[in-house]
């Protein structure tokens, strides 16, 4: 269960979340017509070792990511969720923004992997443990960020917003923001904390891309909870309370905001859903 002083690195709590989906990235990416290949993907998921590294090569046959009625929409899921992320970052870059930060970043590679101009600078906040395992896995990997890249270890519990601006962040710039997989692991309150800061330091022409996920019904996670296994692990993090709209609290405060269900999203590019994942919506905001 959560408390509001807990603390993890990259195996425990939270950070452990970051594998979890490293590795759906890394074992959705395969297909033939995948709509992102993320080759880091799996060197984080290798680096972990142990059970994660088995997972990639089968030898874990009921891990819930290979399991027919998890593993597939989840996968899905979260393929998806990076292609959205991935073209919001293209998109920014194409309207001049040379400022990205990456909230919660996790395992995310995009300072690595996507075709930056010349002078994009990547702030990627996170907690010293699992940034420290991002750098040292890609350092062992040779390989270097494409945009200039600036780690800030702090919890966003904390006074990120000092810890950002301390670390080189000009807030008079227009700047793009990523908040994936984010949302439900703060409260209520610490939502609406992130997005006053996120405001506060938007110049105009700023963007955010956030997903959304809708809270649960009380007897599925009453169910879940029951089970010894990831769900019920997953359930223990999380905040599964009501909260904001995204796209009608951004539009609220001046910005403009578009929403859409990750179930239309994926039709959308041209793929079948594999579940109804309605309960999750993907909104990228901008302030004029």
């Amino acid at each position: 269960m959560r408390t509001d002083g807990d603390s993890w690195d990259i195996n425990t709590s939270v950070g452990s979340t970051a594998l979890f989906v490293a590795a759906a990235r890394a074992l959705g990416g395969r297909a033939a017509d995948a709509l992102v290949e993320d080759p880091f993907a799996e060197l984080f998921v290798r680096a972990a070792g142990g059970e994660w590294a088995e997972l990639l090569d089968g030898r874990v046959p009921a891990h819930p990511l290979l399991t027919p009625e998890f593993g597939i929409q989840f996968r899905q899921h979260q393929v998806a969720r990076t292609r959205y992320f991935d073209d919001y970052a293209h998109a920014a870059a194409a309207a001049g923004i040379r400022q990205v930060v990456i909230l919660a970043a996790g395992l995310d590679a995009r300072a690595y992997r996507l075709p930056w101009p010349d002078g994009t600078v990547v702030y990627e906040l996170d907690r010293p443990q699992v940034l420290e395992f991002k750098r040292e896995t890609l350092e062992h990997a040779g390989r270097e960020p494409i945009a200039e890249r600036h780690e800030v270890p702090v919890d966003l519990r904390e006074d990120w917003p000092k810890a950002l601006c301390d670390s080189g962040f000009d807030p008079a710039l227009p700047t793009a923001w990523l908040v994936e997989g984010l949302l439900i692991y703060l409260s209520s309150a610490a939502q609406d904390q992130l997005f006053d800061a996120i405001v506060s330091l938007s110049a105009p022409g700023s963007r955010v891309a956030i997903e959304q996920m809708d809270p649960l019904p009380a007897e599925v996670v009453a169910e879940m909870a029951e089970h010894d296994d990831a769900g019920s692990d997953w359930v223990r993090l999380i905040y599964n309370e009501p909260r904001g709209e995204v796209t009608e609290w951004f539009t609220d405060r001046g910005w403009t905001g578009e929403r859409v269900y990750l179930t239309d999203y994926i039709r959308g590019i041209g793929r079948t859903p594999a579940a109804d994942r309605s309960s999750i919506s993907l909104v990228t905001a901008v302030r004029p």
